[in-house]
């Protein structure tokens, strides 16, 4: 299978580069996977495709304000970090821009409040550092730090909280799980209203999430690893979700991958934790979900292999192609998609 398959011509257009002015107005294409068939909706429709009985996943984590501007002590010279991963007792993976002034035992200052030394020099503009601070850190990163657009998105976010989900609370992402961006606190009690169970899972998204593949075989693309929660309790509902034989809708390619890998794992939902790095694509056989809410990828990525291996790369393309012509929002603050079954 090669990745040029998953390619299509995306007009630059249609790249979003702002949130819409209430989340859950934005459009929604939904996509039978069975037949292919194609329903142009907006997003406070997903209430009529849930039926009391079904569970919807939401992941919430929160994004860090993991981007931050300093100087080098002893020169004064600009350095970017963007913080990627929490290694214990205040020492952080980072990526670095210039990453080629950062030597070991470098020193950058952020503020009166934050400097940073460097302990580790890596490949690719990685380099761990110390964090050194007066206060409480993740308030001084709230203040300081600025949110970790994807590298597509070049207007500047006026609110902070639109590249939250509603309901993220689990500090540590690099990205937003971004199809949850969509609901609205309202919009999650008329689902509840219905009787519709909504559960919560923690996976921490890497910026691995926007990481070109750089392979031609898809077979050979290594995914990048990310750390995943799940509760007794969730772990409870879902399976008696799947008992009573009602639907599993999951919000995101990231809660996807997490129930997936759960399952996989242990033939069941369970209370766990871990890394997972699972790949889905076509020929992926689902265990865990019956339903899919997403936002439109990237071509060639493995966010458009991973639907495509739910709903089929023919209906997938055709839906996407349908989505450009209808002018649809794409990527990270764009419009959204259901995949369902009849």
């Amino acid at each position: 299978m090669k990745v040029e398959d998953f390619d299509f011509d995306l007009p630059k257009d249609l790249i979003a580069q702002t949130p819409i002015k209430d989340r859950d107005t934005s459009r929604l294409l939904v996509l039978n996977k069975d037949n292919g068939d194609i329903k142009h909706k907006h997003f406070y429709d997903i209430l009529d495709y849930m039926e009391k009985g079904d569970t919807l996943v939401l992941n919430d984590t929160k994004v860090l304000p993991a981007r931050l501007y300093g100087v080098k002590e002893e020169t004064n010279a600009a350095i970017e970090i963007l913080m990627l991963k929490d290694n214990g007792e205040d020492i952080w993976e980072c990526l670095v821009k210039p990453a080629k002034r950062v030597k070991e035992g470098t020193v950058i200052k952020f503020s009166d409040k934050l400097k940073a030394k460097c302990t580790g020099v890596y490949e690719n503009g990685i380099r761990h550092f110390k964090f050194i601070y007066n206060g409480i850190f993740y308030e001084i990163l709230d203040e300081l730090g600025e949110m970790p657009l994807p590298p597509y998105i070049h207007e500047k976010l006026k609110e902070k909280d639109r590249y939250q989900t509603v309901y993220a609370k689990n500090i540590g992402s690099s990205a937003a799980p971004t199809a949850g961006l969509h609901f609205t606190k309202e919009l999650l009690t008329k689902i509840k209203n219905k009787g519709i169970n909504i559960v919560y899972i923690t996976l921490h998204v890497g910026l691995g999430t926007f990481r070109p593949v750089t392979v031609s075989n898809v077979n050979d693309h290594k995914m990048h690893s990310e750390f995943y929660i799940m509760s007794k309790e969730t772990a409870d509902i879902l399976n008696e979700t799947k008992k009573s034989n009602h639907k599993i809708i999951s919000v995101g390619t990231t809660s996807t991958r997490t129930l997936e890998t759960i399952v996989s794992l242990y033939g069941e939902f369970k209370e766990t934790s871990g890394f997972t790095d699972i790949f889905i694509y076509p020929g992926y056989e689902f265990k865990a979900i019956d339903a899919l809410i997403t936002n439109f990828h990237l071509p060639k990525s493995t966010l458009v292999m991973l639907v495509s291996a739910l709903a089929g790369k023919d209906n997938i393309m055709k839906a996407y192609k349908e989505a450009i012509k209808e002018k649809y929002r794409f990527f990270s603050f764009g419009d959204a998609m259901l995949i369902i079954g009849e």
